[in-house]
């Protein structure tokens, strides 16, 4: 096993660093204080990534994005677990490969505006009776001679607002249960497409998550995503790349840079005329973040390598998002910790840091749902999620 990195890694690490610490930290407090990104300010970021080419990394390079390997993409991702969740979204993109299942005018029409940055969508898959239980969906599209019209509500709709588009699930054949669910492609634009508030959160500030109301919305052959029916499956796919992207190698990311300031602080706090760093209560919650961040980040590149080997990492995945998360609270919950009152207090980024990580360990799956998974997989004879596999 080799665990070292390349130099071609290196060097992608290195430009995402610095592009983070140069155009996107400074940008940090602003959108705290006002809850919202500067359009002006949105576009230049995006201008200066797409110029160093860090714009859709994720997306083929025949359609236009970086075309990286997952791992290589998991390795840019945790350095976006570096700064605040709106701006990785304007600077880099949020481009899930779902679109990469529409046929030849679907990627014309919606795929490639929106890995040149023209356009910007959201998965709405999420309502408030299917959340972890995705195939408890209740939107429905009802055929019709030329089509579908499509009826429902989503909720939890992150980026909803900036969105122009959206890739909504809907039940087609209420009577074939996950195979009866279908994917469409809705322009927010669309007769019978609503926004409905903008729901507010603990967190992520400067990210949207409206609710999406469909109103006897007429959709056509050209709306429908992949095969009628294989929706649910086509989202779980999805899901479960956003699951290790997004969560996984984000709370690497931000629990890395978490202990960074932990440590710091420790060096230079001083009480009763050393540094806090001195003390052993202290020390021991340093090295426990960095034992938890060092073994989370370990399963993270296991588990990209294994998908660019086409393994099937289902329930690793699960692994990667329950061990990730829950790290990440913990490291946060120290930082705090750590910094006493002032890691309380706004003045410093840590309360907000802390606020951030308490909702990886519930969307994409709870914590809970994917400890069934996990248990799940072991129960069938999964052994390869605790052994060496020959």
């Amino acid at each position: 096993m080799d665990f070292g990195l390349s130099s071609e890694q290196r060097m992608l690490i290195d430009t995402v660093r610095r592009f983070i610490t140069s155009e996107l930290r400074p940008l940090e407090e602003e959108v705290e204080l006002d809850g919202a990104l500067a359009p002006e300010k949105a576009r230049d970021i995006l201008e200066k990534s797409k110029t160093l080419g860090l714009y859709a990394m994720n997306i083929a390079e025949d359609f236009g994005g970086g075309g990286l390997s997952t791992l290589d993409w998991m390795l840019a991702e945790e350095q976006f677990g570096h700064t605040t969740d709106i701006l990785v979204r304007r600077a880099f993109g949020n481009i899930y490969e779902i679109l990469l299942a529409g046929d030849e005018a679907q990627r014309e029409r919606w795929l490639l505006p929106s890995v040149r940055g023209e356009r910007t969508f959201s998965v709405a898959f999420t309502e408030p009776e299917a959340g972890s239980d995705a195939a408890g969906i209740r939107t429905r599209a009802i055929r019709t001679n030329d089509g579908w019209l499509l009826n429902g509500y989503k909720h939890f709709i992150s980026d909803g607002l900036f969105s122009d588009f959206f890739v909504v699930t809907a039940v087609t054949n209420p009577d074939a249960g996950k195979h009866g669910i279908s994917t469409f492609i809705v322009d927010k634009a669309m007769e019978g497409v609503s926004i409905g508030r903008d729901q507010p959160m603990m967190g992520l500030r400067g990210t949207s998550h409206v609710e999406l109301f469909f109103d006897q919305v007429h959709l056509k052959q050209e709306h429908l995503l992949g095969a009628e029916g294989k929706g649910l499956k086509l989202a779980l796919e999805t899901l479960g790349r956003i699951r290790l992207a997004q969560i996984g190698a984000r709370s690497i990311g931000k629990a890395t840079r978490i202990l960074d300031l932990s440590l710091a602080h420790a060096g230079e706090r001083k009480q009763f005329g050393k540094s806090i760093g001195d003390f052993q209560m202290i020390q021991q919650m340093l090295a426990d973040s960095a034992v938890e961040i060092n073994a989370a980040r370990l399963a993270l590149h296991r588990t990209a390598w294994e998908i660019d080997q086409g393994l099937d990492a289902r329930n690793q995945i699960s692994v990667v998002k329950v061990q990730a998360s829950e790290t990440l609270n913990r490291v946060a919950d120290r930082a705090v910790q750590i910094f006493g009152g002032m890691g309380y207090c706004k003045d410093l980024p840590i309360e907000r840091y802390y606020r951030d990580a308490r909702i990886y360990r519930i969307y994409d799956g709870t914590s809970e749902i994917h400890r069934s998974v996990i248990a799940r997989a072991l129960m069938k004879g999964d052994t390869s999620l605790y052994q060496m596999t020959t």
